[in-house]
């Protein structure tokens, strides 16, 4: 629906303290002089699709292609031309680049490769030998979703804050900086971007308690250009902008002592006319606003789309999606641009799907809403006021006084898997999804630093509660109309966490899935043309490419990511394995198989533990263990299944969590947060799970 433009004129001083707030900008792109070859490169990506020249596919993120080789009508005829095995069991996430003939793509912690684009060959690989103890500061798996490519090199985020710099031709380091405080538990897991020969990188950790920013470094050295933090800091300490000095007005208490979060972990987007960058921010430090800012208030910019100046990291707008995140709804969901009719007129937009469960349509110039409706079931609010742009809540959504049954949870209606927009059918593609938690007060809090920090409680389920949330989770791909705010049709899923998707001119949607398989379908209406079954779970996004008059289509297939670790419920995509899969019309090679590797039947261990021992562990192991071993040490697939563990495990629980004997694999030490009778703990409650799983048999 058409809104009346209510923020437009509404200043930045008025506007601070509301979910949007808007300053000057249009198009400077008169005043700017022609740029560089290495920029123009990046900013024709559109014309020549025969490439896949930035993350998004064009500075837009609109993950389309004018392709057209591969189409509805032969798309059946669809076959594997070749796979590359990444050597991998973790999640794969990344969105690959293809360049003069080069795929480039990222693999589980943070390595990169480039392969021969016609043939799978790896030219080169590079492995920044990222630390295994970093795998405890990743909350959502060791995930890396793709480089960025200017002026013959390759740029890539690594997970233990590193931005580094690689020749394209041989994969040698050019130039490395650390772009974090390394003593705090931040990370990277997102692509980089390049605009203007500057690349930015945000980060991740707001779970763990860091303070979010989005930084600019000089392609050619490496040098910090400038630094955009999302939250304010010590106001005794000064602000480093105007923007910081007013979004402190939104925030209570002493925030800043645990962090504040409002990382930058993924979503960006670029106008070239307009010269604008839009980042999207992530929740807060910790989750329950209760407890990070006691007295209320907004908390900018978390949950939040910035516009910022690409040159200087200047603001210009802000849109605030969730003002006073308590619930992990971030803004950090694909952001894609594209230009509508909207009441007549024509009309510059951004499109999200975040993950509190509404659409936003807004304008891209002045960070006004146009619209926002819900694109899936939700609890948390009944609507977006078109008047201020802000949610109007449920009563109780924040629990602070009782437990509230919360759709979506966490996990979002739509995560950071990236959607598509089609202009030949005016749909946007969205991999959607359904599910529910239970949020309580936490009867204390206390900040640990370098830990999971939410701030929420631990009640017990009705029985009804439970069984809504165990059974709801389900994704589908939803085909959405951003102008008339309304579905057009969805394509059910057998599990809730997919891939991201592709759009093409062939009148096609591709999407890969949780439950191993490859799919087309028609733009129009959803019909499947083509699907195969893959060798493991797809999370990545597609691209489409085109060399020698052939077309192709490649993702990235292996099962991880957030729900992949902690979901004992995630569909049995099980631990297979890793590949990037590439398909053609005159494609017959044969699809690689790796079996998920069947445990053991567990035999029995004897279990000395009295039943206070066995509850004390099952706390710590939730708090601190599951969000990688699964709720009720039941493994998600991604990560072996820890009731399976072989005796001589058990036999050095102490070890492994206290002393990092198992670091080499990715399991670091908790020495700091456990003692060994904590040790011990955890160690009875898995050997009691453990013995329910042999019960059952």
């Amino acid at each position: 629906m058409d809104l009346p433009r209510s923020l437009a004129a509404a200043s930045l001083a008025l506007t601070v303290l509301s979910a949007a707030g808007c300053a000057s900008p249009p198009s400077r792109g008169s005043e700017r002089p022609a740029p560089p070859a290495a920029d123009a490169f990046l900013l024709d990506a559109a014309r020549h699709p025969e490439e896949w020249r930035t993350h998004g596919g064009t500075y837009l993120e609109q993950r389309w292609s004018s392709l057209d080789s591969i189409d509805e009508s032969n798309v059946a005829k669809l076959g594997l031309a070749w796979t590359f095995d990444t050597e991998t069991t973790r999640g794969l996430e990344a969105t690959p680049l293809v360049v003069d003939g080069v795929l480039y793509a990222t693999l589980t912690w943070s390595r990169v490769v480039a392969l021969d684009a016609r043939t799978g060959v790896k030219r080169w690989g590079w492995d920044p030998e990222v630390d295994r103890a970093y795998g405890r500061r990743a909350c959502c798996d060791v995930v890396n979703r793709g480089v960025a490519y200017y002026d013959g090199r390759i740029y890539a985020g690594v997970l233990d804050g590193r931005l580094v710099a690689l020749d394209a031709a041989t994969g040698e380091p050019v130039w490395q900086v650390v772009t974090v405080d390394q003593s705090l538990p931040y990370t990277i897991t997102g692509a980089p971007r390049v605009i203007g020969g500057k690349v930015l990188i945000g980060n991740g950790g707001a779970e763990y308690g860091v303070r979010g920013y989005v930084s600019a470094y000089d392609a050619a050295t490496g040098e910090l250009v400038w630094r955009f933090h999302t939250v304010p800091g010590d106001p005794a300490e000064g602000f480093e902008s105007e923007a910081m000095r007013k979004a402190a007005a939104t925030w209570d208490g002493e925030w800043w002592t645990m962090g504040g979060g409002g990382t930058v972990w993924d979503s960006m987007a670029y106008d070239p006319e307009l010269d604008l960058l839009y980042v999207g921010t992530g929740n807060g430090s910790p989750w329950n606003r209760e407890v990070r800012s006691p007295g209320g208030g907004d908390n900018l910019y978390l949950s939040s789309i910035v516009a910022l100046r690409p040159d200087t990291g200047e603001y210009v707008w802000h849109y605030q999606t969730t003002p006073g995140d308590s619930w992990d709804y971030t803004a950090t969901q694909h952001i894609v641009l594209a230009d509508l009719e909207i009441g007549g007129e024509p009309r510059r937009v951004l499109l999200q799907a975040p993950k509190n469960g509404f659409f936003y349509v807004i304008d891209r110039a002045t960070g006004e809403l146009i619209s926002a409706e819900k694109y899936v079931d939700i609890t948390w609010a009944t609507h977006v006021d078109p008047a201020t742009g802000r949610p109007v809540e449920t009563p109780g959504a924040r629990y602070e006084t009782a437990p509230f049954l919360l759709r979506p949870s966490a996990l979002g209606g739509h995560n950071w898997q990236p959607m598509s927009w089609s202009p030949a059918t005016g749909l946007i593609y969205i991999p959607a999804q359904l599910n529910s938690t239970y949020l309580a007060p936490p009867e204390s809090f206390a900040f640990v630093p370098d830990s999971w920090n939410i701030g929420i409680g631990r009640r017990p389920m009705p029985p009804e509660v439970e069984a809504e949330v165990k059974d709801l989770p389900s994704g589908h791909l939803l085909a959405w109309d951003p102008v008339a705010q309304r579905e057009v049709w969805r394509v059910p899923h057998a599990v809730m966490w997919n891939g991201g998707t592709l759009s093409t001119a062939g009148n096609l949607v591709f999407q890969g899935t949780g439950g191993r398989r490859f799919a087309a379908y028609r733009a129009t209406d959803g019909e499947k043309l083509w699907d195969v079954a893959t060798a493991t779970s797809i999370l990545g996004s597609p691209i489409t490419y085109q060399l020698d008059g052939a077309q192709y289509v490649s993702v990235l297939a292996g099962w991880g990511g957030a729900f992949g670790l902690n979901r004992s419920d995630a569909g049995g995509a099980g631990k297979r394995g890793g590949w990037i899969l590439t398909f053609a019309l005159a494609g017959s090679a044969a699809m690689p198989e790796r079996a998920a590797s069947a445990p053991r039947p567990p035999s029995p261990i004897a279990l000395d533990a009295d039943p206070g021992q066995i509850a004390s562990g099952a706390e710590l192991y939730e708090e601190t263990c599951a969000v990688c071993h699964g709720t009720a040490a039941q493994s998600g697939g991604a990560l072996a299944d820890l009731r399976y563990s072989a005796p001589r495990v058990f036999e050095r629980y102490a070890e492994i969590l206290l002393e990092g004997a198992l670091l080499d694999v990715g399991m670091p030490a908790f020495d700091d947060r456990f003692s060994a009778d904590d040790a011990a703990a955890i160690r009875a409650f898995v050997l009691s799970e453990r013995a329910r799983l042999i019960q059952r048999r």
